[in-house]
């Protein structure tokens, strides 16, 4: 999705300004939940391409993963096709791009002021890997960063923001300072971020808070990776036994 060059310009004298290095880092996997298969535009994609971009032009690998595209069944075990699905591409998805991910981004639109159902979707099936361990004792995302980015032509901004960021946290990833970016518009329903004469693209606050997102992430990440994670002492979970084998679901839910 192409960047404004005003946008751009800006993104390319930060980059060159950069105080440290992020090329070593991994941007593994960015969720969009539009409802929209490819190659429909999504405008969704249009506000991520902000943060992407400038990640990018750091030369921080990105990922991405639309929903729509993917055959990615509803469900909160690991492999859905022990639970009565025929096909499940999760599973390689997390294998492949969510383990070896410094930064996820969970990004998508508001539908009757909430996130969209295929948004809901990933975070299920992040949750369902997060009974995993890393070689500390921790759940498996610990020492990954989470932030969200939402898209929308009526009222529900933060409140997206708030269930996606506090499921990121829940399940263990760190969360920044300011790592949300939305754009609404006008109290709706009215014209989407792309949409001609909306005036997504040139709103001064989302692109503020869209290049603040993408520094934060990668600044936390950066201290993350510098220093091997979060420390382990006090929360691996070799220091707890708290299955039941009577319970129908894992402790860590």
């Amino acid at each position: 999705m192409p960047i404004p060059e005003s946008i751009q310009a800006f993104i390319d004298r930060q980059a060159d300004g950069a105080p440290t290095r992020y090329d070593d880092l991994r941007a593994a996997v960015v969720f969009n939940g539009t409802t929209k298969r490819s190659p429909e535009a999504s405008h969704t994609d249009g506000l991520l391409a902000i943060p992407l971009g400038l990640m990018r032009r750091l030369g921080v690998r990105v990922d991405e993963v639309r929903t729509a595209d993917r055959d990615i069944p509803p469900g909160l075990w690991p492999d859905m096709t022990e639970h009565g699905y025929a096909t499940d591409e999760f599973p390689a998805i997390y294998r492949d791009l969510v383990a070896p991910a410094d930064i996820i981004l969970v990004a998508g639109p508001i539908w009757l002021g909430d996130q969209s159902s295929l948004t809901r979707i990933v975070i299920e099936r992040l949750y369902a890997y997060s009974g995993e361990v890393n070689d500390a004792g921790q759940w498996s995302y610990y020492g990954k960063v989470g932030a969200a980015v939402t898209t929308g032509n009526e009222d529900g901004g933060k409140h997206v923001s708030a269930q996606v960021l506090y499921a990121l946290q829940h399940i263990g990833l760190t969360i920044p300072p300011q790592s949300d970016a939305y754009w609404n518009g006008e109290a709706g329903p009215g014209a989407s971020y792309l949409d001609p004469g909306s005036g997504g693209p040139e709103n001064a606050w989302t692109t503020r808070n869209a290049v603040f997102l993408a520094w934060n992430v990668l600044h936390l990440a950066r201290l993350l990776k510098d220093a091997g994670g979060i420390p382990a002492y006090g929360n691996s979970t070799r220091d707890w036994d708290l299955n039941d084998p009577r319970h129908p679901n894992p402790e860590y839910r």
